[in-house]
């Protein structure tokens, strides 16, 4: 009787184990594999296959290529003008602006840059004064300044953006002038008895610079 209890005990140890331990159709334990990354490749939406080289795409940054967006890479003086900030002049930037526009402003841009060239000049040489407005509006040198006034150009043109844009490249020298030395320069269409004294540079369009 024992026996047969202990038969039984055993029996019922036996299937419990078996019903834990041994489930599934085969002896081999059941694995869920592990989730794996899939990397799209850079040309293709679809996944990498397992023996392919794979890669993280990152995104590069390059800068946009520009055309003439710097002065300094201007290859013309057209190029460089239209390079120049479109920005609002005061003091003495605006005299010079303003001598470029009144006197100038129908010639070609090497010609406009003379004319400003000749003002710089000027207010770097001792024989004038030592700013832009006072050279530009000295008594008897240019004849649109009347009574020591000069006079309110058309601000929405686009001969007074040019003129601006001119000024600045004259102001810093960025541009070689056929008049770089000029201090004086009259019209074609005048014979001044001055010029008689003094060297003659370039004639640039309707306008002769001298020294």
């Amino acid at each position: 009787m024992f026996r047969n209890f202990r038969a039984v005990a055993i029996a019922a140890t036996i299937s419990l184990i078996v019903t834990i331990f041994g489930a599934g159709p085969s002896g081999a334990r059941a694995e869920i594999p592990a989730a794996q990354p899939i990397v799209m490749a850079a040309t293709s939406a679809a996944p990498l296959a397992a023996d392919e080289p794979r890669f993280v795409a990152e995104a590069i940054v390059q800068p946009l290529p520009t055309s003439y967006g710097t002065a300094d890479q201007a290859g013309s003086l057209a190029q460089m003008v239209n390079a120049m900030p479109d920005t609002e002049l005061t003091g003495d930037m605006l005299c010079l602006a303003q001598a470029i526009y009144f006197e100038s402003r129908g010639e070609p841009l090497d010609g406009q840059l003379a004319v400003g060239q000749v003002v710089v000049n000027r207010a770097h040489s001792s024989q004038y004064p030592s700013d832009y407005c006072s050279v530009v509006t000295q008594p008897s040198q240019f004849s649109f300044v009347h009574h020591g006034a000069i006079p309110h150009p058309n601000l929405q043109s686009a001969a007074w953006v040019r003129a601006k844009a001119v000024a600045q490249i004259a102001h810093q020298d960025l541009w070689d002038s056929a008049a770089k030395d000029a201090l004086y320069f009259h019209a074609t269409y005048v014979r001044p008895s001055w010029a008689r004294r003094k060297v003659e540079l370039a004639q640039i369009d309707t306008h002769i610079f001298y020294r």
